[in-house]
């Protein structure tokens, strides 16, 4: 094994006077003992089908299976593959084994983890109810009794379907009071058919997002989170739908693809008022960086301003004056009117059939200052150390209200994003050394922000662990 003083990520913490939290790593699961808990769970014949299922994340999916004619055919997307480290055969068996991640964390830089499961991405989303609940089950015994032994340095997180809001609910109930998970991961969408298209075209769906438009009310999972102190984390592929179908290239689909998902619930949330009547919560949206968020944030304060219940009003047709409108298509009309005399306001902009509605009722926005409360303090974005991107959420310089965004470290380690874990922390702190972030900036990225996250409904979340006393100080102040 590497020796720790002579790991860059070292000597980058040693240099500071704050612990560095890691809020989104990834363990890597051992296919044959999750399946002895699948079979605990729920018997040997839901493990025989639970089975299939988890390998089907990858090798054995549709893609595999079809010619290259049939995939055109059927413009079925290339699969992901080749997703874990492997030249680095130590990185693989931190990924796998409890105690050899703890020996190595030091040498990583990290004083702790928020350490969420592989499988946990795939788990979720599946679409069979019985073989969806007996994965996720199985999959939280698995990382509570094999992770939970280590909570000192990481905090294993549970996977919750959110098919419906009445399987949620029990899987937070038995995630925390139960196993006493602290963490919990949430699918960022649900894949539901469209009714009249699910005959004629069975893969044709639409994006249930908890939010607006769902197919449940969500409001018992909020409130059932809140109740057991646990923030929602959304951490979902988007390969599949929008852009990200090619049929042929695995990185065309890959590109942004976190990104995607994570804009999708968040403005969800945001936009079916979720962050307004739960106004304690927190929710974070790992993987995906800041910069859509950024983006979000800009274009949601904008379309507000423009499009807002009073600010309708500018675009009501019946504004239009017709006997200026017609002085002015005589006077400068021209070729536009061909034989026409002058131009009448609906042969421009319609009737007033529109039935115009307030887009941001559910909000109750009062002033633009209300999106210090409903967005930046409720959301938390996940960016990976190589993200250049990341040094943008604390530009108050160019974000509307000279906001700071929540960005939070997430290593990623245990992914093939990471093809060095020792070297993680030293490139996030790249960032520093080139000037893009100051040190206070760091503080933010790497300690304040994950510590406002996961003490807002829990303050004794990291009781117990290695970074106790330093979370107690900055608290207390």
């Amino acid at each position: 094994m590497p020796s720790v003083s002579k790991s860059k990520s070292a000597a980058v913490r040693a240099h500071l006077s704050h612990p560095v939290i890691d809020s989104d790593g990834h363990h890597v699961e051992y296919g044959p003992r999750v399946r002895d808990y699948v079979a605990q769970v729920a018997g040997v014949q839901m493990a025989d089908r639970v089975g299939p299922a988890l390998e089907g994340t990858i090798a054995s999916t549709r893609w595999y299976r079809e010619t290259p004619a049939q995939r055109r055919e059927h413009r079925t997307k290339r699969s992901p593959f080749w997703g874990l480290p492997t030249k680095n055969t130590l990185d693989l068996a931190t990924a796998l084994f409890p105690r050899l991640m703890c020996e190595r964390m030091e040498e990583m830089g990290l004083d702790f983890c928020v350490l969420y499961p592989s499988l946990g991405l795939v788990a979720g989303h599946f679409e069979e109810a019985e073989v969806r609940r007996a994965a996720c089950r199985a999959l939280n015994m698995y990382c509570s009794e094999i992770w939970g032994e280590y909570r000192e340095r990481i905090a294993p997180v549970a996977t919750v379907p959110m098919h419906t809001p009445q399987e949620a609910s029990e899987e937070l109930e038995y995630a925390v009071k139960v196993l006493k998970m602290r963490a919990v991961l949430m699918p960022s969408y649900v894949k539901r058919p469209i009714p009249a298209a699910a005959r004629d075209y069975p893969y044709a769906f639409w994006l249930d997002t908890f939010g607006i438009d769902s197919e449940y009310d969500y409001d018992p999972v909020w409130a059932k989170c809140q109740e057991l102190k646990v923030v929602p984390s959304f951490h979902s592929h988007g390969e599949g739908w929008g852009s990200r179908t090619s049929i042929s290239n695995y990185v065309y689909n890959h590109v942004g693809h976190f990104a995607s998902s994570a804009d999708a619930v968040c403005k969800s949330l945001f936009l079916g008022g979720v962050t307004r009547r739960f106004p304690q919560l927190r929710f974070s949206f790992l993987e995906g960086g800041v910069g859509w968020a950024r983006s979000l944030f800009a274009d949601l304060i904008g379309h507000w301003e423009k499009r807002n219940l009073n600010a309708l009003s500018n675009y009501d047709p019946a504004n239009i004056d017709q006997e200026l409108l017609t002085e002015l298509s005589r006077r400068y009309g021209g070729k536009v009117l061909g034989n026409r005399e002058f131009v009448k306001g609906r042969e421009v902009v319609g009737s007033r059939a529109g039935d115009p509605s307030d887009d941001f009722a559910a909000c109750s926005i009062a002033v633009k200052e209300d999106f210090r409360e409903l967005f930046l303090k409720p959301f938390f974005f996940g960016c990976e150390a190589d993200d250049p991107i990341t040094s943008s959420a604390f530009d108050a310089k160019r974000n509307p209200l000279s906001a700071r965004l929540n960005a939070i470290y997430g290593s990623d380690i245990g992914h093939f994003d990471v093809p060095d874990m020792s070297a993680v922390t030293a490139e996030a702190f790249e960032a520093v050394e080139n000037g893009c972030m100051s040190e206070e900036d760091f503080r933010d990225f790497v300690f304040v922000n994950p510590v406002k996250l996961w003490t807002a409904l829990n303050p004794a979340f990291f009781k117990g662990t290695v970074v106790e006393s330093a979370v107690n100080k900055y608290l207390a102040k």
